[in-house]
C-alpha cells in the first residue's frame, strides 16, 4: 500500500527524517520546493497543477507531491519504550481516542513534536489514519513521531499500566485541573473525540481525570488545543527537572 502526501512541509520533513520515497511530483509552475535533499534513485516528474490536484486529492499541495510506502508509517509499542530510552526520559506518550478530524490528528501530532513526546497511540478503528490531510496539518511533524495502531485501547493502556505507566485522561468532569497531575514519570496522556470525549472503558482505565478551567461561556477546548495544553505542561514539568 502506499500514501500521497503533499505540501512543502510534509514532503520536506519526510525527506529530512530519512524514510524512503517512492516519487516525487511537482507542477510545472512552481519551484522545486526541496532542492538539494532528494535522493538520485527517487523518480522526479513535472505535470501540471491540475495533475497534480489530482494526484494529492486537492488543491492545498502547494506545487508538490510524494508518494510513500505505508508500512513505513506506523511503529510498535516497543518502540516507543526504545526511544524514550534512547533519550534517557521517562515514557511519555498521547493517546488518542477516537480522534476522526484529520485536521485535529495533524495538529495534535505536531504539538507532541514540539513538546517532545515519544509517541502517540490511536485505534485501528473510528480513528482517523495518517493521511495526506494528517500529514499537511502536521506541518510534517508525522514523519518525526512514532504513531502506534492498536485493535483496542483499553487493553493496550492495562498493558501499559503492567510496565509501570500511568494514565491522566482530559475531561471536563475530573477531579482536578491539569497543572496539578505530575507528568515526570512514565504518562499516558489520554484525549477524547471531539465529540463525546473519552469513552467510557477508556476513561475507566485512566488513573486521573483532569480538566481545563475555562472562564469563557464555552465550557471546552477544541481537542487539539486541548492536547496542546496537557503536552507542554508535561514539557514544562520535565524541564524544571532537568534544570
Amino acid at each position: 500500500m502506499t500514501q500521497i502526501i503533499y505540501g512543502k512541509n510534509a514532503v520536506l520533513e519526510w525527506l529530512k527524517s530519512g524514510l524512503a520515497v517512492e516519487k516525487i511530483w511537482f507542477s510545472d509552475d512552481s519551484h522545486k520546493a526541496v532542492p538539494g535533499r532528494i535522493d538520485n534513485a527517487v523518480k522526479v516528474s513535472h505535470l501540471s497543477r491540475e495533475k497534480l490536484t489530482r494526484i494529492a486529492g486537492n488543491d492545498y499541495h502547494q506545487g508538490i507531491a510524494a508518494r510513500i510506502d505505508e508500512t513505513q508509517l506506523y511503529k510498535e509499542l516497543d518502540d516507543l519504550f526504545e526511544i524514550a530510552a534512547r533519550k534517557k526520559e521517562p515514557l511519555l506518550v498521547g493517546i488518542l481516542d477516537s480522534i476522526q478530524d484529520p485536521q485535529n490528528l495533524g495538529a495534535i501530532i505536531r504539538s507532541a513534536d514540539g513538546a517532545g513526546l515519544h509517541g502517540i497511540i490511536i485505534p485501528k478503528d473510528k480513528s482517523a489514519g495518517l493521511t495526506g490531510v494528517v500529514f499537511k496539518a502536521s506541518a510534517g511533524a508525522v514523519a518525526h513521531m512514532a504513531i502506534v495502531r492498536v485493535v483496542n485501547l483499553a487493553r493496550t493502556i492495562e498493558a501499559l499500566k503492567k510496565k509501570g505507566m500511568w494514565f491522566a485522561g482530559a475531561d471536563h468532569h475530573g477531579d482536578r485541573p491539569y497543572y496539578e497531575i505530575d507528568f515526570k514519570g512514565a504518562m499516558g496522556i489520554v484525549m477524547g473525540s471531539e465529540g463525546s470525549g473519552l469513552r467510557r472503558l477508556v476513561r475507566e482505565k485512566c488513573d486521573f481525570l483532569a480538566f481545563i478551567p475555562m472562564s469563557g461561556a464555552v465550557n471546552s477546548l477544541n481537542v487539539s488545543a486541548a492536547a496542546s495544553l496537557f503536552f507542554f505542561e508535561a514539557r514544562r514539568q520535565r524541564f524544571l527537572v532537568v534544570k
